[in-house]
Order: structure tokens, then sequence, then C-alpha cells
């Protein structure tokens, strides 16, 4: 049976596919943008567990997409599942991991204010069918001025959900 919320999918469409799913318990799915972006002996976080992708049958799952260089310092999804396995709401466990993603920034790739120069996002998925994204920073090209957004199925139908951000789109780097 579905949890009261209904949620049965949070997937983000984009170049890069991360579906998140409640059916029949938390489970993910990653793909990556292949060869022809990755720099010469570059992995990538697709394949790492608690990189691009986590998930705990008992509490939640997690994905992303984005400089994946430093979404692996913080073992981002992996972050995100135990951040909402301590109570945290999903949409504000993305954000912290944000935090901790933007705290450990090199000062090559930041602002003169500690605000990253590259866009990471997150999306979790818990397990009562809670769900919330966010974005690291806000584009101010974006089509809504409410920034980037996920996609959510449930027994509403489909339909695209804001993002929060952790910096706005006048702080976004250019």
């Amino acid at each position: 049976m579905l949890p009261d919320r209904g949620v049965t999918r949070v997937l983000l469409v984009e170049p890069l596919g991360v579906t998140l799913n409640l059916r029949p318990q938390p489970q993910t799915l990653d793909t990556t943008s292949g060869l022809s972006w990755k720099l010469p002996g570059r992995v990538g976080e697709s394949p790492i567990q608690g990189g691009g992708q986590y998930w705990d049958n008992a509490v939640s799952a997690a994905g992303s997409t984005g400089r994946g260089e430093a979404n692996m310092k913080v073992c981002g999804a992996f972050l995100v599942v135990e951040l909402v396995r301590r109570g945290t709401e999903p949409e504000e466990a993305c954000l912290e991991t944000l935090k901790r993603v933007a705290a450990m920034t090199e000062q090559r790739l930041s602002t003169g204010d500690g605000r990253p120069m590259f866009d990471l996002e997150f999306y979790a998925l818990a397990k009562d069918g809670r769900y919330g994204g966010a974005t690291l920073n806000r584009s101010a090209d974006d089509e809504d001025p409410r920034g980037h957004f996920f996609a959510v199925a449930d027994d509403h139908g489909a339909r695209l959900v804001p993002s929060a951000a952790l910096f706005a789109a006048s702080a976004r780097p250019g």
C-alpha cells in the first residue's frame, strides 16, 4: 500500500537521469554523461555508492546531478539519506548537504565570498513518501523565477516541483 502522500517516483529529467522509486521499496537509478565528458582517468560519482546515488530500504533514497568531484568529497547522496534517517525533512537534508559541499569547495573553484562556481543538485524520497530537492545555485535565466525543478509522479499525476536553492540567482557566479 502506498503512503498517504502517494508519491511513487521522483524523476530528474535532464541529459542525466536520476530516478527514485518507492515501489516496492526505496531504490535508485543513476546515469552518467558517459565517456565524452570525462577527463582522462576520471571515473565519476555515478558508479560510486553514496556519491551520485544512495538508498537505504528502511529510510530513503537520494540522487544527484552536477559536479561529481564535489559530490564525492562529501559522499553527498549518502549524507542526504543519513540526514533523513535522523529526522531531517528531505528538502532540508539536500540543503544541508549542499552547505557541506560549499564549505569544502577549494578556493580556485569558488568566488571570493565562498560560493562555488559550479552547480550540484540533490533529490530525496523518504520511504513514507516525503520528498525534496535542492540546487546549489539558482539560475537567473531559468524560465520560472523560482529556479530549478524536478519531476514528481504520484496519485495526482506527474508535475514539476521547484527545487530549493542554497544561493540566490543574484549570488550565482557568472
